[in-house]
């Protein structure tokens, strides 16, 4: 039995959607879940993660960190801080909590005395950004 090139059509019609519907199911539950981390970082932080490139950029942080989505930010003084939002600490000994990454951006020596990492004169409102940035990454 041959079949008539109209029920090839369909068939290949068939095993297209069969294909293609799996990827779209994915792909609209990341954005979903990108948007519901993006909120949830605004809402911790009480920043505006599209602040902080420029902010990155202006204070000279990639210039010791490698920071995920800023163009140039490969830095190799500090640690990473890519997926800071699962790690339990910040710089191994500070509870990993939104107030606590933004008091460590504006005053690191206030937690660990000796660390490498200077005051930069980055403001609260400036500090929260970047948190937001972080978390939402």
């Amino acid at each position: 039995m041959q079949l008539a090139p109209t029920h090839l059509r369909d068939w290949f019609l068939v095993g297209l959607i069969l294909t293609i519907a799996p990827l779209i199911v994915v792909g609209v539950s990341t954005v979903k879940q990108s948007q519901q981390r993006r909120a949830a970082a605004i809402a911790l932080t009480g920043g505006d993660p599209s602040k902080a490139p420029a902010i990155f950029t202006r204070y000279g942080c990639s210039g010791c960190h490698t920071i995920p989505g800023i163009a140039g930010a490969d830095g190799k003084v500090g640690p990473s801080l890519a997926e800071l939002r699962e790690k339990i600490y910040l710089a191994g000994s500070v509870n990993n909590s939104p107030e606590n990454l933004v008091q460590w951006i504006l005053s690191p020596q206030h937690f660990e005395p000796h660390s490498a990492m200077p005051v930069t004169g980055i403001n609260e409102e400036e500090a929260r950004h970047l948190a937001a940035y972080l978390y939402d990454q």
